[in-house]
This record gives C-alpha cells, structure tokens and sequence, in this order.
C-alpha cells in the first residue's frame, strides 16, 4: 500500500520525460483528488496506477502537442478532504481536468469544480446521485442503479430471490439500498433485511449474527476500504455461508485475494481482457508486463479517464480550440461516443456513460466472466 509521499513520487516518476519538456512549452495541467493514507489508500494506488499507464501511451503515441502534468491532491476518501483537495486543483494548480473517486468527495468537490469551470470524471464512486450532480461532472463508471440493473437477471436465473443488505451508512450505502427497494420486487425478490455499518467500523460479528438470523438466499454488502474485507471475512467466520455479492468496488486485490471471497460475484462495466480490439489488448499487454497481474475494473476505469483527456485535448487542439475545463465539456458534448478499454464509451446528458456491463465471480484469487 502506498502512502502520501510514495504515492506522489510514484506521480512524478511517471511524468518525469513531460518535466523536460516543459523548459521549453507549457503543460496541460491535470489533477488527481485520491486517498493516499489510511484506511482507503489502496483505491489512491489502484486509481493512480491506471493513470499512469494511459499517460505513457498518450506520451508514447504522441497524441498532444504539449506534455501532460498531473498535480495530485489526497482526498482522504472524506467530504472535507475532497472540497480543500478541489480547492487547491482549481485555485492554486489550476487544473482543467481533474479526476476523483468516492460519492461523498465527488458531492464535495463538485461545486468548487463547478464554479471554476474545472471538467471532473469520476471512475469509482457508484452513488447514483452522482448522476446530473454538475455540467462539469462525467462519471466513467456505471453508477450503483445501473450495476443493481445489470444484477437482476442472473439472481432471478439463480433463484437468489431473498437478499440481505450490508451498507455503508453514507450516499453510497444508501443509494444502493433505495435501488434495491424499488428492483427486487420486479424479479419476484425482496430485501430479507437490510443493516446500516459506520464507514470505520470494522467488526462484524454481530451484524453476521443478524443476517444468519434473515435466512437469505444471498447476501451484498455495499462498502468500499478495508472495510471490505472484514465484511466478507467475518461473515464466513461467523457461518454465514450463502452466496455473498457486491458492485465493481469486488475486484479490488486486497477482496480477490482473500481465500474467504472464493465464488464472491459482483458486477462491472465490460472487463473482458481476451476481448479483441487493439485498444483493449495494448492495456491488458503492457499492464500484465508492468505489474505482473490482470488489471481491475478500477485500472480500466482510470485508464479511461486519461485517455478521455487526451482524446478531447486532441480535438481541441485540432480544432485551434485552448484546452480548458469549460472547453473540454463542449468537445466531450459535441463527440459523445469515445474508443475506450472495455468497448464504446457513450456519455449521456446526465453525465453517465453507457458500457456494456458483466457480471464475474472471484476464484482462485482472481475474477473471471460469469455472464
């Protein structure tokens, strides 16, 4: 796990060959608002490292005129974190295009972007208010009633019709409950009881208890940090032994790995790393070599991210257009449908982006397509 000092190191590695460019031109200045300490440092590590690969392709391909500088701020995964982190992007690093996680940061950070005409993406908040949260706000993630959406029929295919919620007591955790309310009654299912946690608790045995208590068929837990972990962990500790499932947050390593999270399935946006397409096997090639592991749905989510830039940076520069937040909106508006990895990214007048999504199931200490 990164900490805060690594993290930025690891930042300015990846873009030390743009810092000898800019003696001679300036950069496009890009912003990163990611926990990097503490208890969610993994997901600051996961979003970066995304980053950096899209960056030394675009770098490699020569695809922008001028070098990119990514200038990065820790959210630490809080509210508060989140609206000084925009801050300092908009108002000291000036940033045009900043990239963030987390639904409670991205509601934070929003309305500072906003007022700066900063464009922000999102790639790991799921809450689905962060849908129309700003003009300036995209999500490149499907957001939590599109990743329940895509649920559905494999529970009703599976006959998992009685469900117990684990939840987050925050926009998160609550946006997956609400969708869970009003979707299961349309398969014939229903919530067999739901239990509210506090983003730092960390023990779980007597919420175990109470879910055994439900009887379920399955069991999802909507969380995200090291909480995660514990979650599933102590409910196999605990005798909960029915199928346990949850959103993309599934395929970070420190879940995957553990040998408790063995047949654990949970939805994506399209991941299919034998997938064809060149754009999709350069990603899965060069990140295989460089980490010596398949990448996540988070990677894929931030190589997106950075890759959105530079295509709409590119536009603009063809286009004699200045790279600005307010510009790089009007591009993003006026294309609409971008190559990404994992397939055609298409984005919506609500700031979501439409993907084909799938559903996967973790075995031996990794994830695999199910449907």
């Amino acid at each position: 796990m990164l900490n805060r000092r690594s993290l930025l190191a690891a930042t300015a590695a990846t873009l030390a060959a743009p810092r000898i460019l800019r003696a001679q031109e300036s950069a496009y200045v890009v912003g990163t608002l990611f926990p990097m300490a503490g208890p969610n440092a993994e997901y600051g590590t996961i979003f970066t490292n995304g980053i950096q690969l899209a960056a030394e392709h675009v770098r490699a391909d020569g695809i922008l005129k001028k070098p990119i500088e990514i200038r990065a701020q820790d959210s630490q995964a809080t509210p508060q974190g989140g609206a000084v982190g925009m801050t300092k992007l908009a108002n000291v690093d000036k940033a045009s295009y900043v990239m963030l996680g987390f639904t409670g940061v991205s509601k934070a950070a929003a309305p500072i972007g906003t007022r700066s005409k900063v464009m922000m993406i999102n790639g790991g908040g799921v809450g689905p208010d962060l849908a129309g949260l700003s003009p300036y706000f995209w999500n490149v993630i499907p957001l939590a009633n599109q990743e329940v959406q895509a649920l559905l029929p494999w529970l009703k295919q599976q006959n998992l019709s009685r469900i117990a919620l684990i939840y987050v007591d925050d926009p998160l955790g609550n946006g997956i409950l609400q969708q869970l309310k009003e979707s299961l009654p349309g398969i014939g299912g229903s919530l067999a009881g739901s239990f509210s946690i506090p983003p730092a608790t960390q023990q779980f045995a007597a919420i175990a208890a109470r879910v055994r208590d439900t009887k379920p068929d399955a069991v999802y837990f909507a969380s995200y940090g090291a909480q995660q972990a514990q979650i599933v962990k102590q409910l196999r500790d605990n005798g909960v032994s029915q199928q346990i499932l949850t959103y993309s947050s599934g395929s970070i390593p420190s879940v995957v790995t553990l040998p408790e999270s063995e047949g654990l399935v949970f939805t994506s946006q399209a991941s299919d790393w034998s997938a064809a397409d060149p754009l999709t096997q350069r990603f899965v090639t060069d990140w295989r070599a460089k980490h010596n592991a398949d990448p996540t749905s988070y990677n894929q989510n931030y190589y997106n991210a950075m890759r959105l830039f530079a295509l709409l940076a590119q536009g603009l520069e063809k286009a004699n257009k200045p790279v600005t937040g307010e510009n790089l909106r009007e591009e993003l508006l006026r294309v609409r449908r971008f190559p990404l990895v994992g397939g055609e990214g298409n984005f919506g007048d609500e700031g979501t982006m439409s993907m084909p999504m799938q559903i996967n199931r973790i075995q031996g200490g990794s994830f695999q397509k199910i449907a």
